[in-house]
């Protein structure tokens, strides 16, 4: 069994995700670096190590969509470490496309604005989006619990965004979300399940006041 810390970082090879696996392992946490292409993936940890001198830091291949990818990944910490004492799940893919490309060295105000112009949800998309960003940060809670508990401080992280903010949705939505004592995960999938049909026929607008895929 493994004596130092392990975290689990999803979608670890760029941006939050990054910092975040180098922020654990300047802490000395063994990192398991995760993402779902193996190139970029392996390209992340190189560079953490050529950069930083990091020697505690693992890829190992993930598609959060995928349960069998997931489980491959529990056995593997299961095997290695024997727990897991930190999974941070960052991986997500925004639930909007846009219908033109966004000069990104443009001034931050006028992306925005181009932004808000341009921004299209389709069906497709808040399907992916809720398979990503929603169910894939379920089942991998769900598929660790009992590695997580088996460390004496384990400990979840999941990253959102301002997108999902309660405040987007309607007054009476937004009253049942945030009544956490009767709140069930049955109503939550339920919940989940609706949105993109309601991509498809036009209605977030009248049932829920411009909800967002995260």
């Amino acid at each position: 069994m493994y004596v130092f810390s392990i975290a689990v970082v999803t979608g670890g090879n760029k941006g939050i995700g990054l910092e975040i696996c180098k922020e654990l392992a300047s802490n000395g946490v063994g990192l398991i670096l995760t993402a779902r292409d193996e190139k970029r993936g392996k390209e992340a940890v190189e560079k953490l190590t050529t950069d930083y001198g990091f020697t505690n830091v693992i890829f190992h291949l993930l598609d959060v969509t995928d349960h069998s990818s997931i489980a491959s990944l529990v056995s593997f910490v299961k095997n290695q470490f024997g727990k897991l004492d930190i999974l941070v799940n960052n991986v997500a893919i925004p639930g909007i496309e846009l219908s033109q490309p966004i000069d990104e060295k443009l001034p931050q105000p006028e992306r925005a604005k181009l932004f808000q112009k341009y921004q299209v949800q389709s069906y497709q998309r808040a399907f992916d989006c809720l398979k990503t960003n929603y169910y894939g940060v379920k089942n991998m809670m769900e598929a660790f619990l009992p590695l997580l508990q088996s460390s004496n401080a384990g400990r979840i992280v999941n990253v959102s965004s301002t997108r999902g903010q309660l405040q987007d949705l309607s007054e009476k939505l937004r009253k049942e979300l945030e009544d956490i004592d009767n709140l069930t995960v049955e109503r939550i999938d339920q919940l989940t399940n609706s949105f993109p049909k309601h991509v498809r026929d036009n209605m977030v607008e009248k049932d829920a006041a411009q909800i967002r895929c995260i």
